[in-house]
């Protein structure tokens, strides 16, 4: 029997860290994955899925994750039953996840909520340095060398690599 799942979508709020008595991290956080498909009115209907997962990558998520990231999840499902306060039994599905890959660069997520600034690209990094003064090679990284000037571009055979 195979027990595997796959899943990309976005945190539905910042995931919760909390430790075990013997100081194991486990993070708990929910993601909402689009349906492929569209309901009756048109619209895309997503599932909300929770998930958990252990130690060092537990911690990696409530660093790194916020409300609104893009993830990626690798795991399994499992279910567990528990009594709550009023003595009813209740069961649990979740996925266990194995390993939480980040889709998208710190601060680019759509759901906003990141109280963290900055990110990867250059552009946000020149923006956000407190001296004013733009990057002057940063005009250049964007000038394409392929985009068509009207010229003809001409490639000789022996330049080609197959």
């Amino acid at each position: 029997m195979i027990n595997r799942v796959v899943l990309v979508g976005r945190l539905t709020a910042d995931p919760d860290l909390r430790y075990t008595p013997n100081g194991v991290a486990v993070a708990n956080f929910r993601l909402a994955v689009n349906r492929p498909f569209t309901n009756q009115q048109g619209e895309r209907e997503a599932d909300f899925l929770n998930c958990v997962i252990w130690r060092k990558q537990a911690e990696n998520v409530a660093n790194y994750l916020k409300k609104g990231s893009l993830a990626g999840v690798d795991g399994r499902m499992q279910s567990r039953s528990y009594e709550n306060q009023e003595g009813r039994r209740v069961t649990v599905v979740e996925v266990q996840a194995e390993s939480v890959q980040f889709l998208e660069p710190r601060g680019a997520s759509g759901g906003g909520g990141s109280s963290q600034g900055g990110g990867y690209s250059q552009q946000q990094n020149s923006q956000s340095s407190g001296s004013g003064q733009q990057n002057r090679d940063s005009s250049n990284l964007n000038d394409d060398p392929f985009s068509d000037n009207g010229q003809p571009i001409d490639i000789s055979d022996d330049d080609l690599p197959f």
